[in-house]
Formats: structure tokens, sequence, C-alpha cells
């Protein structure tokens, strides 16, 4: 983590007055990356793309001034483009058009939501989700975006991937890349050396420039040279239709009655419970990065992100969440306040005015390679790895989350990984009377606090725990004792290390006893650990 070596930034507009120059420097960097994320997440969402840009402005320009972070962006997510794609399709019943507009009255009302859930302090909700269930569901969601974007990548044409479900476009992949045009093949496959490349680059002034607008110039000079706008390419659409800015009230609610209530009320779930889940974890991610150590209110951001959703629903746009790739570059631009974000957003907007001609030249591959590139990353090689070593009943749980999800949706994968859980820990001795509160014994002496925790702590009880650490006062010496507990799981002891991050930053000690007697269940610092003298099972 990154230690706090100066003043902290001030905020509002004495925060602006002070930092203006580095927020508009990062800002703008930001919209560089933005820009190409924005058109192709629209586009892989059924959305015209030009509304994936209108979403990030969104949630620059009105966004900054309700947000409960300094340094979150805004705007578009490549997590949320498989609930918005088939929202687009069962709303719409084959009219993408009308489609669209019933998905837009879904985001309104579920940005309403999570307005509620901002200002009843839900927010704290998340915690409830086990940890490997949450990075199974979002592994998912990265395979889910390469097994279509692979077949736009080298040059198949939509019409062809119609309709599929994910193990179909998986199945397909041999065949599309037989049947490839080796033009728009190309350009893809250029811009996945880059994407996947630039990391290797040895000069820092290159590292500085962003390799999705590196690939966004490369595209658009091949797809100049290969001529991808002659009529004998019209079949496979090469190059992106950005759609006209149709700013209005573009939304309708006709969903919310009749025949397609059920389906209403299923993406309304789906896109407040991943939107905001994901949101939530951008927000305690970016304060680990922060190198101020500032800490957000998620549920003032969560309620900021709501209004950003009523908004871009409105105005036709996609819903939003706090971004993590863009919050960190944000972070690594040296942006200092919210700040940052509104001028992200304002550059954005001139983007728009100023170059939609050049956005019609941009090869549809292009764009499909960054989504690969983002797939990947959510769905890389290490996530399973990481998942092993903490435990392999971690991989199993992180495993089923990904294997359910993309044979059914969402909702039923992160519910069976949420079953999978309480499973895993009923096998390995967890009492039922323990599975969602734990008795919980807290002793002052003078300046020190000991809190005493027995029975077992697990994800679905960790709610009272942090209740009981959130009591405790800040400067304080603090010890949490596990001498007479049972089981520790993995998302208990991810989050106290964060909450002892944040408690020691604060002037703090935080002390953690007892858990060495308890056996880990694998070499993992933060693996789960049971007691060594219960015979039960130890792996699933």
């Amino acid at each position: 983590m990154k230690q706090q070596t100066t003043a902290r930034p001030k905020t509002g507009w004495a925060g602006f007055k002070e930092n203006w120059s580095k927020d508009l420097l990062s800002g703008f960097l930001v919209s560089l990356i933005a820009l190409p994320l924005s058109l192709g997440i629209a586009g892989a969402s059924n959305f015209p793309p030009i509304m994936g840009v209108v979403t990030a402005i969104v949630g620059g320009i009105a966004v900054a001034f309700f947000a409960g972070s300094e340094l979150t962006i805004k705007g578009p997510a490549a997590g949320l483009i498989v609930i918005v794609a088939g929202a687009v399709e069962e709303l719409g019943q084959g009219n993408n058009d009308l489609g669209w507009k019933l998905a837009l009255g879904v985001v309104v009302v579920a940005g309403a939501i999570q307005v509620l859930f901002g200002i009843f302090k839900v927010a704290k909700l998340a915690d409830f989700f086990p940890l490997s269930a949450v990075h199974g569901m979002l592994a998912a969601i990265g395979i889910i975006i390469m097994s279509k974007q692979i077949h736009l990548a080298v040059g198949i044409s939509p019409m062809e991937l119609k309709g599929k479900e994910p193990l179909e476009l998986l199945t397909m992949v041999p065949h599309s890349l037989y049947h490839m045009e080796y033009h728009v093949a190309i350009i893809g496959f250029i811009s996945l050396v880059i994407l996947f490349g630039w990391q290797f680059i040895r000069p820092n002034a290159l590292k500085k420039v962003p390799p999705a607008l590196l690939v966004l110039i490369v595209g658009v000079l091949l797809g100049g040279y290969f001529h991808l706008s002659d009529p004998n390419y019209a079949n496979i659409k090469p190059l992106v239709n950005p759609g006209d800015l149709r700013l209005g009230f573009n939304a309708s609610f006709a969903g919310m009655s009749g025949d397609l209530l059920p389906i209403f009320l299923k993406y309304v779930l789906m896109f407040t419970l991943v939107g905001s889940l994901e949101s939530l974890l951008t927000g305690k991610a970016v304060d680990l990065l922060d190198p101020y150590q500032r800490k957000a209110n998620l549920s003032k951001d969560l309620t900021a992100v709501g209004i950003g959703n009523m908004f871009a629903g409105l105005l036709g746009g996609l819903p939003m969440i706090s971004e993590v790739a863009r919050s960190a570059a944000n972070i690594n631009n040296g942006g200092q306040t919210r700040w940052a974000n509104l001028f992200h957003g304002l550059s954005l907007l001139l983007f728009v005015v100023l170059l939609t001609p050049l956005i019609k030249m941009v090869p549809v591959a292009s764009l499909a390679a960054m989504l690969i590139f983002v797939g990947f990353r959510l769905a890389a090689p290490r996530e399973f790895v990481h998942a092993y070593h903490i435990g392999l009943e971690q991989l199993f749980l992180f495993s089923i989350t990904v294997i359910v999800t993309i044979c059914t949706d969402l909702l039923i994968g992160i519910g069976a990984g949420i079953t999978a859980k309480f499973i895993i820990q009923l096998a390995l001795g967890v009492p039922i009377r323990y599975v969602f509160r734990q008795p919980i014994r807290v002793i002052q002496q003078g300046g020190e606090h000991l809190l005493e925790v027995e029975g077992a702590a697990t994800f679905s009880n960790l709610l009272n725990l942090k209740k009981h650490l959130h009591n405790i006062p800040n400067g304080t010496r603090l010890r949490v004792s596990f001498a007479k507990a049972r089981y520790v799981d993995h998302t208990v002891l991810e989050n106290l290390h964060h909450f002892q991050r944040e408690y020691e930053a604060n002037g703090g000690k935080f002390t953690l006893e007892g858990i060495e007697r308890l056996k880990p269940l694998s070499k993992h610092p933060l693996a789960a650990r049971r007691s060594k003298n219960d015979d039960l099972i130890q792996r699933t």
C-alpha cells in the first residue's frame, strides 16, 4: 500500500483551486482510455455505441458532485455487458431499438433503488457475498465477453452470432478462425499484440501512452489502408456505427406491466445487485491505492452511482459503476480529487462534439480486441491459481460459480456460489447456530479493547463482527481473539486484513490472537482455518 507522504489534498472548491492542473491532466488521460472502451462496451451490450460515451460523460460531469469517493472514475463497465445485452434481447424480443428503450427503463428503476440503498446505508450488505464467489462471477463474465468478441475480432458477421449462448459461441471458435476475413483479423491480431505486449515496453515515456488509444489509432490507419469502408465488406460490418446521439427522454417503462414484467424485474435485480457490488468493491480497492489513505463513504458513493444511472438511463445511456481500471489509471496519472472525474467527463463531451466522424472510422475488430483484453484480465489463469493457493475449497467455490454462471445466468451463478459456500462450511464443522451470528464479547481495559469471537467467523456472519469492530474508537489498542473459535473463513480474514490497515493508518494498534491454534486449509496467509481437534472433512 502506498504511504502518505504529504498533507491530504483539500476538497470541494478549495481542492479545485489547489489541484486543478493535476486533475485536468489526469482526467484528460483517463478519457483517452474511456472513449474506446465506452464505445466497445456499449456496442457489445446491444446499445448504440455513442451511448456508452454518454454514460461516461454523465458519470463524470454529474456524478462528480455527489460522489463519496475522491478518486473513483464513473462510467460503463465490461462487467455489466452480459446483463445489458441480455436485457435488450429478452425485452426487445428481436427488436433491438425497442429492447434498448425498455432496458433504459430497467436502468432508471435500478438507479432509483441504488439511491435508496445508499440513503439507508445498505452498502455494508456487500460483505455478505463470499469473495471467491464474487471473483468467480467476474471471471465468468470475462469468459462470456471473450466468447463473443473473439468472433468479431476476426471478421465474422454479427448476424451469425445473434441469439447464441456462451457455450455455443465457444464451440464456434474453430469455425470462425477457419472462415476469418483476414484483413479484419490482422487488425484484431495487431490490436491484441499491442494490448498484451504494452506492459513489456521498457521506456517509461512510452508507458504513459494508453495502449487503448494506440489500438484506436493503429486500427483507424489499418482500416483505411484495407479500405474497410468498401461496400464489399458491408455484410460483416467491419466499422463502428456509433449511432445517432439521440439525447432526450428515451427510456420506456412499458416493461413494468404485462408479460414483460417478470423479465423487467429480473434485470432490475441483476443491474442493482451486480452494479452495486462492483461499485462497492471498486471503492474498497481504490481506498487501498489512494496515496493519501482517504476512506470513501461507500453509501454516499452508491447513492451517487444511482443518481448517475437514473440520468444516464433517461438520456439513453448504459448503466454505470465506479470502474476499477480507470480509477487506478486516475491515481497513476496523479489525480488528486473528484474534479479529475469531472474533467474526464468534460473531455469526453468534447470528443463527442468534435470527433464523431473519426469514430465512424474505428474498426470493430479494434474494439473487440479491447474487450477480449478486459475479459481475459477478469478470467486470467492467475485468478484460478490464486483461488487454489488460498485453498482447494476456495477453488471449488470459484469454479462452481464460473461454471453455473456460464451455463445459466449471473443470478443463478452467484446463488450457486453462496449455496456451495454454505455446504462447505457445514462440511468443515460450522454449527448451524453460528451460520448467521456468532457470540462476540467486548472487554475494555483502559485504552485497550479485547474482542473475543466464539463459535465460527464466516462470510454470512461477518456483518455482526464488523459492527463490533466499527464501534471501537480509533487510536486505541485492539486485540481480536479467535482462541474460542472453531472456524474462521477466508472472507473474514481478508476483511480483517483490510481493517487492520485502516485502523493502524488512523493511529490504532491491531493484534490478531488465537489464530495459531486453528489449522489453515492451505499455506496462504489468509486461508480459512478450522480447529485442529475437529475430526471432520478438511477438503471438499
